[in-house]
């Protein structure tokens, strides 16, 4: 059951990440997963044209803990425990990524999913993530 949407997902982004949340658009939060898009930006490559790890890296991350709380509600709180990145291909540089993120065990605290990352226009995935957040005991 989705309890945030993908304006909301986007809103909280905007209040509890400005740092960061210009970087990303939230495509769709349904009850398959979160579909996120990191708008690439000179800031976003490293030498030789393409995405950096730590952009990709962002990219899952921020789309699980979207997909999360696209479930649980707007947890600010909710964190990283563990991420597994396996890079396949190189991603273009001129395009858009967008991360397709899935909760696979949404447990009391703790929740596991996977993340398939690609470069828009392309067919076969630059990387995949599994993910794993703590949740933080409700008050």
């Amino acid at each position: 059951m989705i309890v945030m949407d993908a304006a909301a997902l986007q809103g909280f982004l905007a209040r509890e990440f400005a740092q960061v949340a210009g970087d990303f658009a939230v495509e769709r939060a349904d009850a398959a997963g979160v579909c996120l898009r990191l708008r690439v930006q000179d800031k976003h490559l490293r030498p030789g044209g393409t995405v950096s790890g730590p952009a990709i890296f962002a990219l899952s991350d921020v789309a699980m803990y979207l997909a999360i709380l696209s479930r649980i509600g707007p947890v600010a709180l909710a964190v990283t425990t563990n991420c597994s990145l396996d890079f396949m291909r190189k991603p273009a540089a001129g395009v858009d990524m967008l991360a397709e993120a899935r909760v696979l065990k949404l447990g009391r605290s703790l929740a596991v999913g996977d993340v398939m990352l690609f470069s828009e226009g392309m067919v076969e995935p630059v990387a995949r993530a599994g993910l794993t957040y703590s949740i933080p005991p409700a008050r």
